[in-house]
């Protein structure tokens, strides 16, 4: 029962036959080889327009970087006040920018948008740096997660909005996809109409989560905006010298839309563990998900019971303004699907129920 995280989650058997396929023989380093621009045509096809690509091997160095190519003296970058950026990065895109600052933004009240983005907020907060007052710093970028920390999505409408907002004071939209396929299919669009149709800039193109091995890709919209990534990269120790083997991942994941089915599984399946949750004694969920992770609140009993029976899960902080929605007695938990999670192991979570 491994729910702990869809980074636990072994490689798709696709993926895996790719690296061995690639494995033999020479190429030519630093992402010039063919398969490396094959890949890149791909990801033209995809978002139906010419993007810059760049393979890195985390998602944070792809966020860290990200802000990096777009950084400005007293720089500011507006993010939710639980994006995984400002929580869970240990500083890496502070570090990345020479000590640009991530301020918290938060969503609206309640539960019904947890862990998205507010724009109203977000344009309360903008005054907060008013043009030329140099004490203040100055914005440089918003980045909005999708699918969330919380497992919500945000719609194609919000991202508009929130985009409006950004460019009405000049700033690129940034977007933490490390679960970008989740979002997607959750939303039924395609990759264009969840990104620079929607007026996103920057995508942060997680892979590693729904399939590969180690591969995440930073994608600029306008590749006229990436002219310094490549240095960047470089001088971040990014710049793979074998990128053929985070190409050869690429190419298996994009093929025959695998990360799509992927990313339709692990959603499908964490929708039927939301359904047992609901049913159970002792279980409730404070807010609906929309991708692959479910935040039940259980009694302590309940979890201990879970954690005796050998399911592997994370208790979870409650979100900014949730806290007093959890009793004194209970806890608040993750759970995450992914495309390795199979019918048995939601079979057994509704046995332990």
């Amino acid at each position: 029962m491994y729910f702990a995280s869809d980074n636990w989650a072994g490689v798709h058997p696709r993926v895996a036959d790719s690296l061995s396929r690639h494995s033999g023989g020479f190429a030519s380093a630093y992402g010039t080889s063919d398969l490396d621009r094959a890949v890149e045509d791909r990801f033209n096809a995809i978002f139906e327009r010419e993007v810059a690509v760049f393979f890195v091997g985390t998602g944070t160095a792809a966020n860290a970087l990200a802000l990096a190519a777009i950084n400005r003296p007293g720089g500011v970058t507006l993010c939710h006040r639980e994006a995984h950026m400002i929580e869970d990065e240990c500083g890496a895109p502070e570090y990345f920018t020479g000590g640009a600052r991530l301020h918290p933004v938060d969503g609206r009240p309640g539960v019904s948008a947890v862990g998205k983005m507010d724009p109203a907020r977000l344009a309360r907060e903008l005054n907060r740096f008013p043009p030329d007052f140099v004490h203040a710093g100055q914005p440089m970028a918003v980045s909005i997660t999708q699918a969330t920390e919380a497992g919500t999505v945000h719609t194609l409408t919000e991202i508009a909005e929130i985009s409006a907002i950004a460019k009405a004071r000049g700033l690129p939209l940034h977007m933490d996809g490390a679960r970008f396929a989740n979002a997607l299919v959750a939303l039924g669009c395609t990759p264009a109409d969840m990104t620079w149709k929607a007026g996103v800039d920057i995508v942060s193109f997680g892979a590693t989560k729904n399939g590969c091995w180690c591969a995440e890709a930073l994608v600029f919209l306008d590749p006229a905006q990436a002219r310094q990534l490549p240095y960047i990269r470089k001088r971040a120790a990014q710049l793979f010298s074998k990128t053929r083997f985070m190409a050869a991942q690429f190419d298996a994941y994009l093929q025959d839309d695998v990360w799509l089915e992927n990313a339709r599984h692990a959603n499908a399946l964490a929708a039927r563990l939301a359904a047992l949750f609901r049913q159970a004694d002792g279980i409730r969920l404070l807010w609906e998900p929309q991708a692959n992770e479910v935040f039940p609140v259980m009694t302590s009993e309940r979890m201990a019971q879970f954690e005796a029976a050998g399911a592997k899960f994370y208790p979870w902080n409650a979100p900014h303004g949730l806290e007093d929605m959890i009793g004194e007695n209970e806890r608040l938990a993750r759970f995450v699907t992914s495309f390795a999670t199979t019918d048995d192991h939601i079979d057994a979570i509704a046995a332990l129920i």
